[in-house]
């Protein structure tokens, strides 16, 4: 193990991913020399696969540290994040996620774009694995992010400590699976923080294919993640269609619900306006139906399993205003 105390530590929280966890860590172990020394930290949040006997043996090998923590009991990525976080030892501390593969230059662009300004956060470029382009299509999910991206994913991004440190790192009593990188990034900014967007930092995300059933489990766990939008306008602002609508589609959704409002006589010219009205408020999502299903693939067929997911989405998001006390769909 290396004394030297590290400058940079790169944080990764894992769970039940133990195959995926090895192909980050060997990208990580073929970073390009930054200049400086740096560490792994990779936070297991109580996986019951081989992910044990994989740190394990990555603590022996010769390379860079590789310091492993594990919790007591499956805590959710926040906890875990915020572990590694207090566990690391560098000035700088990058964050990825144990389904991604950081490209060779990833860490030597993200620690030259921070430089020496404590104050900053560099966001990186995350596109789609290239290796799961066979994964891809209407129940996959991956993260994409080609430009400055409000959402602040922590599958890609640099932090000073001493920033970290000022706003008492993740908040891990109001977010547990989803949004606690996007509030540590805002909080961070409301602290006086500026972000940059760095290109050259770039990380390979998974294609993950869900399956049907998997995908639709995703579109109901978003209701804690609503908190951040309900704590920062800016983001809200930046984010939401209208003010109102998380997605655009779950604004196009909304109209087309008003179709089914009974309205109107039902015979004679006004029942002939009353269904063109009910068609014109229908057409646009039935268009965005039938251009995601070219997209994301399964063409029209998949039109009611789009319906349901987004159902769901919004019924997640109504469920979170209720909570919250504030209006959003």
């Amino acid at each position: 193990m290396n004394a030297v105390e590290p400058t940079i530590s790169v944080v990764v929280a894992t769970f039940n991913r133990a195959a995926r966890l090895e192909r980050a860590i060997e990208a990580l172990r073929a970073q390009q020399d930054p200049g400086v020394p740096f560490e792994l930290v990779v936070v297991d949040d109580c996986s019951s696969d081989g992910t044990a006997a994989l740190l394990a043996a990555e603590r022996d090998r010769d390379g860079i540290p590789v310091r492993t923590l594990r919790t007591h009991s499956n805590s959710g990525p926040a906890a875990a994040r915020e572990a590694g976080r207090r566990a690391a030892r560098g000035r700088v501390i990058a964050f990825t996620d144990d389904d991604c593969r950081p490209s060779p230059g990833w860490l030597a662009a993200g620690y030259r774009a921070l430089g020496e300004d404590p104050m900053r956060i560099v966001q990186g470029r995350t596109l789609p694995d290239p290796t799961d382009a066979d994964r891809r299509g209407p129940f996959s999910r991956t993260i994409d992010v080609s430009g400055p991206d409000p959402a602040f994913h922590t599958c890609n991004i640099f932090y000073g400590r001493e920033l970290l440190e000022r706003i008492d790192g993740f908040d891990t009593e109001s977010f547990s699976h989803g949004a606690e990188d996007t509030d540590l990034a805002w909080r961070a900014l409301a602290a006086g923080a500026h972000a940059s967007y760095e290109p050259e930092a770039l990380v390979h995300h998974e294609i993950a294919d869900l399956g049907p059933l998997g995908k639709l489990r995703v579109a109901l766990r978003w209701t804690d993640a609503m908190a951040a939008f309900v704590r920062h306008p800016e983001l809200r602002r930046s984010m939401f269609h209208s003010r109102l609508f998380w997605k655009p589609t779950h604004a196009l959704l909304a109209r087309a619900l008003l179709a089914a409002i009974p309205a109107g006589p039902r015979r004679g010219l006004p029942s002939v306006l009353a269904w063109a009205l009910r068609l014109w408020l229908v057409f646009p999502y039935a268009r965005a139906l039938w251009a995601r299903g070219r997209l994301e693939g399964g063409g029209p067929l998949l039109a009611p399993y789009f319906l349901l997911h987004d159902l769901l989405e919004m019924f997640t998001v109504l469920r979170a205003a209720i909570r919250f006390r504030s209006p959003m769909l």
